[in-house]
């Protein structure tokens, strides 16, 4: 009898190789974290992460206790943003705009991009309802959490400003509840948020960007046999990534606000011009669209966990984008030039207005409108398999703009990069500035932390998207969790800021700058 030879399958290469051991030691950490984190309770029959409506009560309450701020001053934000009221020799690094820029590069990304289209292949077109709705309510979350970290900051001797979570948690509730108690509280809170600025720098304002940029490289590329298909491909893309984000990260925020002032306006015209195109094409279609996000809001069927599961859905991702309630937006914020704390907070209120109301919207809408197979078959699969198998975001978004821009694949690849090289540098800033609480303000401990966030970089590169999204998620709400439990105890001290600023502003002692010294801010 004559055997028949066998061929073994081929054998991985080194770099393939590498990518499939970073996948094996990462894929079971993400999901112990993720189950550990969404603890749900039984709601109407649904399952609800307890954590999820952390995040919702906070932007309920705030913008209760602050008179829905969000509504009222926006022309006050607007003229402030201007640098009607900010002044040469105030206190800071940069002005409000660059401020607000850093932020928006930190936030504006590929959370608008690929995590809307993540958002509407699990929660259907009603998750965009409750994007919008998140997005207005964290506007007052943003304020309060903006202001405390102007309020709190410490201002260097060379001029140089840190701020954020750790510093007004540790401070700010040890000033409110002046005990052992409160001290004590005040170095839990801080040092877990710094731990957990840490996790989700590393996770959602890098592996993430990192990840689904290469992904949307590749689909232009010709995909999985193209010229990044591969195995490998996504080692070096990732290698190549990092090496340009250090040389930007090693700068500090005057770096990242020069670079991100120019590049996130820039981006975001592109970016929300292209989806106006994909609406004013298809404007017939603008009605139907909307009738199917409200209906689906409340009654999203063949979407995992019906209609709370499209809340849900739409929360998360907004949160995702918008980072308010994160504290991560207060680093970059209480960098502004000014003596009065207030001031930031209205300017970071416009903040999630921009990221989720406006351009999440937009992204919704183009696909929505566009009705591709593509995103529709990925809602199918998702829901076959319980939201366990997610299409990558990026190529739903891709898809519905090929349909009326066959060319725009190629330039939203462009814009994809670009704004993931933006988010990733400023998380990097903010990551340091965690690295730095927790480990000391010197030359080598920084250098060790921009290391370690660049070679993340390549991590982020070659994972799955599931696994690194369960491990943004996870670490992204236990933030939350520590920056808005302190939130609710020093609320009474940004209406004290407010009053004062709205003072001042009454009685003439903070006027408006004269353009000329406006021009030389």
């Amino acid at each position: 009898m004559t055997s028949v030879p066998t061929t073994a399958p081929p054998q991985p290469g080194v770099l393939e190789s590498i990518e499939l051991s970073i996948n094996s030691v990462f894929d079971p950490i993400s999901t112990g974290l993720s189950n550990i984190v969404f603890y749900e309770v039984t709601v109407l029959g649904a399952d609800f992460p307890l954590i999820v409506g952390w995040l919702i009560l906070a932007g309920v309450l705030f913008t209760l206790y602050f008179g829905f701020v969000q509504f009222r001053s926006i022309g006050l934000a607007l003229r402030i943003v201007r640098g009607r009221y900010t002044r040469r020799d105030e206190p800071g690094e940069i002005t409000h705009f660059q401020a607000l820029s850093s932020a928006l590069s930190g936030t504006v990304g590929l959370g608008n991009i690929a995590g809307v289209g993540v958002a509407v292949t699990i929660g259907g077109p009603g998750a965009t309802f409750w994007m919008i709705v998140a997005g207005l309510l964290s506007m007052a979350t943003k304020f309060v959490e903006c202001t405390l970290g102007v309020k709190y900051r410490d201002v260097h001797p060379d001029g140089t400003v840190s701020g954020g979570p750790m510093h007004y948690l540790r401070i700010g509730v040890a000033e409110r509840i002046p005990n052992a108690f409160g001290r004590g509280l005040g170095k839990v809170l801080a040092a877990g948020a710094a731990v957990m600025i840490l996790f989700f720098g590393v996770a959602g304002g890098n592996m993430f960007q990192a990840n689904q940029t290469f992904a949307q490289l590749r689909n232009v590329t010709g995909g999985e046999t193209g010229l990044l298909g591969s195995g490998g491909a996504a080692f070096v893309f990732g290698l190549l990534l990092a090496a340009l984000v250090g040389a930007v990260v090693f700068g500090g925020i005057k770096s990242v606000g020069a670079v991100t002032g120019r590049l996130v306006p820039a981006m975001a015209i592109v970016y929300v011009t292209a989806c106006l195109l994909v609406i004013a094409v298809n404007i017939a279609q603008v009605p139907t669209a909307f009738g199917l996000i409200l209906s689906g809001a409340f009654s999203a069927e063949g979407v995992v966990g019906g209609a709370l599961g499209a809340m849900i859905v739409g929360f998360q991702r907004a949160a995702f984008s918008n980072e308010a309630g994160l504290g991560s937006s207060p680093i970059a914020h209480s960098a502004v030039r000014t003596k009065n704390p207030a001031t930031e907070g209205y300017v970071a209120l416009i903040e999630p207005f921009v990221d989720t109301v406006v351009i999440c919207t937009m992204t919704a809408l183009t696909i929505v409108i566009a009705g591709t197979p593509f995103w529709q078959q990925a809602q199918a699969t998702a829901f076959a398999s319980g939201g366990s198998d997610v299409a990558d975001g990026v190529l739903v978004t891709s898809d519905a703009f090929a349909t009326v821009l066959p060319w725009f694949p190629y330039v939203l690849a462009v814009a994809v990069f670009l704004f993931a090289v933006s988010t990733i540098i400023t998380w990097g800033y903010y990551g340091q500035k965690a690295w730095t609480y927790l480990f000391g303000r010197n030359m080598v401990s920084e250098r060790v932390y921009q290391v370690i966030f660049c070679f993340f970089v390549v991590v982020g590169s070659v994972l799955t998207l599931g696994s690194v999204l369960d491990f943004a998620d996870a670490v992204l709400f236990l933030l939350a969790f520590f920056n808005i439990l302190g939130l609710y105890v020093l609320a009474p001290v940004v209406k004290k800021e407010v009053r004062e600023f709205r003072a001042k502003l009454a009685s003439g002692e903070v006027a408006e700058v004269e353009p000329s010294e406006r021009a030389m801010l």
